[in-house]
């Protein structure tokens, strides 16, 4: 999934690690590391699609297929954050500065 074709009601669910959360995320996005998904994916709401994202799209295809295994209706953001930012997409620090992504 492209990070443009993202849906209305779509959850986004930043899997990296809290300290590449904390240089820069999408603003309104969940965050569960990978580390953490096993023990903390009962947060996410079942009624709406998660799109996972990590820093270049390797590990939040292993979260999707992990949520989906677990009956989500969950996708990988093409290229990660790398590919958001890339497009123009913001990418803010939890202060609502402007992050960047490491």
């Amino acid at each position: 999934m492209d990070a443009h074709d993202r849906q209305a009601d779509a959850v986004l669910l930043d899997v990296r690690e809290p300290d590449e959360w904390a240089a820069g995320h999408a603003p309104g996005a969940l965050h569960i590391t990978l580390g953490n998904l096993g023990r903390d994916y009962g947060e996410l709401p079942r009624d709406a699609p998660i799109l996972c994202v990590c820093r270049g799209g390797g590990r939040s295809e292993r979260a999707a297929g992990a949520l989906r295994g677990a009956g989500y209706d969950a996708s990988n953001v093409a290229g990660g954050m790398k590919a958001w930012a890339a497009s123009g997409l913001p990418v803010v620090t939890d202060d609502g500065a402007p992050g960047a992504v490491i």
